[in-house]
């Protein structure tokens, strides 16, 4: 006959193991259902995204195209397909996938939360360049529509993210950045970046790592099959060809002058006793110290004025908002503002 006591302990130990696995809510399976089911519609919203892509680039979408960019199974990704088939969101006509109106409503919902969540990380955040993407890859899937309208309104409904891509709006209409190939442009025309092309990664990071952003004013001086050279900001940047492909530019007038960021006054550029008003915070200033320039107050209209250097010459003490605060030469810089003639007080 069994210990009534060992028996007790063991059906304790089962009644908690079940509670553990099928709580209501809570149980480990509920949630790993929970998981997979979050796992597989991320994966088809995806799926959507990547057949869009290939439509706005003029290339065929297929099955095996989706599953190289899903990096899933070539069987997962036909289940993935026949669903949004029987959901009206894809249709496939003798291999070649193309989304139906209400797929391309829900693939402009799950790209406009990316970019704009590119946008929130890049303006208010402390997060780097190099990790944008992959978070917004991340946060994009967990906003219903309702709420990405609200993170449009709170960033001021932008219409491109950092990278230059354009944001659709509500309605999935977006405004175009009409750019062309660096590469395309004749030489010596002047011409504005307004879109850099985040993927792959590594080229990305490459470009990035020139001080390279949307807005710059550039000048092609050299373009042949070996390397593309040209002025940007002051300085010469030589690119193999495949690396300039992913810049793309607008042609200026002839006669526009190309504006070079260091020419325009900054912060730094004040004396003792002199104010300026913050008209912008560079583009080149991005992830935690953006975030810390914002928190400090130093916002567009903000004024500023130079109170003391230190014994070494660097850094600065600025007034900022009533507060005292001591800025490098090099951070000074990339606040630019417009110089106000009468002394502090």
């Amino acid at each position: 006959m069994p210990d009534p006591l060992i028996a007790l302990i063991v059906a304790g130990l089962l009644a908690g193991i079940t509670a553990l696995l099928f709580w209501p809510e809570r149980g480990l399976v509920i949630r790993w259902r929970r998981s997979r089911q979050m796992n597989e519609r991320v994966l088809a919203e995806d799926a959507l995204k990547q057949i869009h892509k290939s439509e706005m680039r003029g290339q065929v979408a297929t099955l095996d195209g989706v599953a190289g960019a899903l990096q899933i199974s070539r069987d997962h990704t036909a289940e993935l397909l026949a669903r949004a088939e029987e959901n009206g969101l894809v249709s496939n006509e003798a291999g070649v996938l193309h989304l139906t109106p209400e797929g391309r409503n829900a693939a402009l919902h799950i790209i406009r939360a990316h970019r704009l969540w590119e946008r929130y990380l890049a303006d208010q955040t402390g997060f780097g360049e190099a990790q944008w993407h992959g978070q917004a890859e991340i946060l994009e899937h967990s906003l219903p529509p309702e709420e990405v309208d609200a993170l449009a309104a709170k960033l001021g409904y932008p219409t491109h993210d950092p990278h230059g891509d354009p944001i659709p709006d509500a309605s999935g209409q977006y405004v175009a950045h009409g750019g062309q190939p660096l590469t395309a442009i004749a030489l010596d025309q002047p011409a504005q970046i307004v879109h850099i092309e985040d993927e792959p990664e590594t080229i990305y990071a490459q470009l990035v790592a020139l001080g390279l952003y949307p807005g710059m004013t550039v000048r092609l001086v050299e373009a042949s099959s070996k390397r593309v050279r040209f002025w940007a900001n002051g300085d010469e940047h030589v690119l193999a060809p495949i690396l300039a492909t992913n810049i793309s530019v607008v042609p200026l007038p002839e006669t526009a002058t190309v504006v070079v960021e260091s020419d325009s006054e900054t912060l730094a550029d004040l004396k003792l006793g002199e104010r300026g008003k913050v008209s912008a915070i560079s583009p080149r200033c991005r992830g935690a110290e953006r975030r810390r320039f914002m928190d400090l107050g130093i916002l567009p209209g903000t004024v500023i004025s130079a109170e003391m250097v230190s014994a070494g010459g660097d850094p600065t003490a600025y007034r900022i908002r009533e507060a005292l605060i001591a800025l490098r030469s090099e951070q000074a810089s990339m606040i630019q503002i417009t110089r106000r003639l009468e002394p502090a007080a």
